[in-house]
């Protein structure tokens, strides 16, 4: 699938979902915003993507949100037309598509606004040096509902409300972010597209199907209390216990050999 506001750039068993809007800031507009689900869609189906970078274009900035001018102009349509209007247009994410699959965001520069969406969600995140982050919602008298709601389940909340409240005042910087847990990582600019190649090549030595249940026990988890959260992790083991990889795991250990894991299953 060709797209024009974004990338899918796919490697051996990687593929790099590059939002790539950089004279606007990679800023969301009403066409992103379904190329967006669309992407998430085909990289579901692909058998051949076990991770996911997530990035933007050029050096200036992951994402700065919805595109201010698209929004003034008064025709913007976020979403498809089924969902405009509504908490379903917002699918920007792999969460937010259900996608199990290991995604790790590379922050290349500013996060504000929308596109804090992209650190809510993310499983991993790494940062260049330059990466700043800030909420400017209630700044142009909008009101900050949906991304930081998401962010107050990585870091405490008070970091989340300082962002919101202060609607871009104060920008927080790369260390900062790794010191509230934002991010794990902060790298030299150059180094940050390595880096997470690196982490998706240590990710992928495990078990692709492993790999995606994981992921979804623990996201599932925090949308219920504790015991419910329990009882939903062991459905998922269970689930997966007569899966060839954990037999295959086993014997590779007891071979002394690297494990030839099954594909993802799309269904």
């Amino acid at each position: 699938m060709t797209f024009e506001t974004i990338r899918l750039e796919k490697g051996d068993r990687v593929a790099w979902l590059v939002l790539a809007r950089p004279d606007r800031g990679n800023a969301i507009n009403g066409l992103m915003s379904r190329e967006l689900p669309a992407a998430w869609q085909e990289i579901k189906r692909d058998p051949d993507i076990c991770v996911v970078i997530v990035t933007g274009d050029g050096d200036r900035a992951l994402c700065t949100g919805f595109d201010v001018a698209d929004v003034a102009s008064g025709t913007a349509t976020v979403g498809a037309p089924e969902d405009r209007g509504t908490l379903a247009a917002l699918r920007f994410t792999a969460l937010q598509n259900r996608c199990w699959k290991p995604v790790i965001t590379a922050v290349n520069g500013m996060v504000t606004g929308g596109g804090l969406h992209f650190l809510a969600d993310s499983d991993l995140i790494i940062a260049s040096e330059r990466a700043t982050f800030f909420d400017n919602h209630v700044r142009v008298g909008l009101v900050s509902g949906a991304e930081p709601i998401g962010l107050a389940r990585r870091i405490r909340l008070e970091s989340v409300l300082r962002m919101a409240f202060l609607g871009g005042a104060e920008r927080m910087d790369a260390q900062h972010a790794k010191a509230i847990g934002l991010v794990s990582e902060v790298v030299p600019q150059d180094q940050l597209r390595q880096r997470a190649e690196q982490l998706a090549q240590q990710i992928l030595e495990n078990s692709p199907t492993a790999l995606a249940r994981t992921k979804q026990a623990i996201w599932e988890s925090l949308d219920v209390g504790l015991d419910e959260a329990v009882e939903l992790g062991w459905k998922v083991i269970e689930g997966y216990r007569g899966h060839p990889d954990a037999a295959e795991g086993a014997r590779a250990f007891a071979e002394r050999r690297k494990p030839r894991w099954m594909p993802l299953s799309t269904s």
